[in-house]
C-alpha cells in the first residue's frame, strides 16, 4: 500500500464501478428493453431474463453497494485522522452531518427535478447513512460489526411484515427506513437502513487500514477483503441454494445461471448484499495486490473519475434523467445502442473530471466543494 494519504486502489474501486453506473443510467433512459424486476415486488414467477439484458443490468448491481461501502471507508478514514489530531468532537459530529444533509438534499431537489418525480434513490440513503454515523463511529467496530450483520440477518423479517408495497399504497416512511414505495408522483427505492448497515461495514474497514498502517493489525488488507470475500459469497452460495429466507421474497424459479444471480436489490436480500460486497471485496483486493506493482498513474481513467466520483454522478445522471424526462429521448433505442452511447459519455466525461479535479484541489478552501 501506497504511503500518500489517500489509497489509489479505493480511488480505482470507486472508479471502476462509476463506470458500470453510467451503462446503467444509460440503458435505464434509453434502452426500450431495460430489465428492472430486482425486487419481489416488480418480478412475475416465469418472466424472462435474456442473457444480455440481465448480464448488463447485474453487473452494475455492484455500483450502489461499492459506494455506500466505500463511503463509509473515506468518512472514517477522515474522522479517526481528525481524532488523532485532538480536533473537537462537536465540530467533527457537525461537519458529518452538513455533509450528509448535503448529500441527502440532493436527491428530493436537484434530482427529483430532472426525474419529473419526487425521487428518493441512492445520494439520500449516502447521505442519512452518513449523518448516523455522527452517533455510530462513538461505537467499537466489533458493536458496528454486529448491528451491521443484526440488519443483514434479521432485516427481513421486518420488511416481510408489510410486503408486498402496492403501487400508490403503503407507507412511505417505512419505505424511507426499510421498505419502497412506488407512485406515479413518489419513486423510493434505496430505504435507510439495509444501506446503512454497508456504510458501517465500510466505517469499519476504513478503521482497519488505518490501523495497519499504524502496525495495530497483522492480516494484510488482501488477505484480510479474499478471506471476507470467499466468505460472503459462500453466504450467498447457501442462501441462494435454501431458496428460501434470506432472498427478500425474490426466490430462484430455475437452476439458470440468471435465477441464481437474480437476487432483489429494491430492497437489498442478504443473498444481494453478500453477493455484491463479497465482490467488491475480491476485486478491491486484487487491486491493492496490484497497486504497488503496477505503480499509480495519476491522471489515469479509474483514478480521475473515482476520485471526482460525486461530481462524475451528479453530471451524467442529470443529463440522461433530464433528456428522458424533458427531452423526449426515454426508451429510444436497445441495448447495444446503450454501450455505445456510454462509451461516448465515458469519453466525455473524462477530461471534464480531470479539469474538476484540479480546480478542487486550486479551491481547497471552498466549503462546498469538499462536498462534490
Amino acid at each position: 500500500m501506497s504511503n500518500s494519504k489517500r489509497i489509489a486502489s479505493i480511488d480505482w474501486m470507486r472508479g471502476f464501478v462509476m463506470i458500470l453506473m453510467v451503462l446503467d443510467h444509460v440503458a435505464m433512459v434509453y434502452n426500450a428493453d431495460h430489465l428492472s424486476t430486482d425486487s419481489a415486488a416488480k418480478y412475475m414467477t416465469g418472466t424472462a431474463l435474456p442473457a444480455f439484458e440481465f448480464f448488463s443490468r447485474w453487473i452494475t448491481h455492484l455500483c450502489a453497494p461499492v459506494f455506500v461501502f466505500l463511503a463509509g471507508t473515506a468518512l472514517a478514514i477522515s474522522v479517526e485522522r481528525k481524532v488523532a489530531r485532538g480536533i473537537n468532537s462537536w465540530q467533527i459530529d457537525k461537519d458529518i452531518l452538513i455533509r450528509g444533509a448535503f448529500i441527502a438534499l440532493l436527491d428530493p431537489t436537484i434530482i427529483s427535478f430532472f426525474s419529473g418525480k419526487l425521487t428518493i434513490q441512492v445520494l439520500y440513503a449516502i447521505g442519512v447513512a452518513m449523518m448516523c454515523m455522527a452517533f455510530f463511529r462513538r461505537l467499537s467496530s466489533t458493536l458496528l460489526i454486529i448491528v451491521a450483520l443484526s440488519w443483514i440477518a434479521f432485516g427481513e423479517l421486518l420488511v416481510t411484515l408489510n410486503w408486498p408495497p402496492v403501487e400508490g399504497s403503503g407507507s412511505i416512511i417505512q419505505a424511507l427506513l426499510y421498505s419502497t414505495y412506488s407512485s406515479a408522483n413518489v419513486s423510493i427505492v434505496y430505504p435507510l437502513l439495509p444501506w446503512l448497515a454497508m456504510m458501517i461495514l465500510g466505517w469499519v474497514f476504513g478503521r482497519y487500514l488505518l490501523d495497519y498502517r499504524e502496525g495495530k493489525a497483522n492480516i494484510t488488507p488482501v488477505q484480510l477483503l479474499l478471506g471476507l470475500g470467499f466468505s460472503a459469497l459462500l453466504a450467498f452460495i447457501i442462501i441462494r441454494y435454501l431458496n428460501g429466507y434470506g432472498n427478500m421474497l425474490l426466490y430462484r424459479d430455475d437452476n439458470s445461471w440468471q435465477q441464481w444471480l437474480h437476487v432483489s436489490k429494491y430492497p437489498p436480500s442478504a443473498s444481494f448484499t453478500f453477493l455484491e460486497l463479497g465482490v467488491m471485496s475480491i476485486i478491491l483486493g486484487f487491486m491493492i495486490y496490484i497497486e504497488p506493482i503496477i505503480g499509480v498513474r495519476q491522471n489515469g481513467v479509474l483514478l480521475v473519475f473515482g476520485q471526482t466520483s460525486m461530481m462524475f454522478y451528479l453530471v451524467h445522471r442529470l443529463i440522461l434523467t433530464g433528456s428522458g424526462t424533458y427531452g423526449g429521448l426515454r426508451d429510444i433505442t436497445d441495448l447495444n445502442m446503450s454501450y455505445l452511447i456510454t462509451l461516448v459519455f465515458l469519453i466525455l466525461l473524462y477530461p471534464f473530471c480531470l479539469w474538476y479535479r484540479g480546480f478542487k484541489s486550486r479551491h481547497k478552501d471552498s466549503v462546498w466543494l469538499k462536498y462534490l
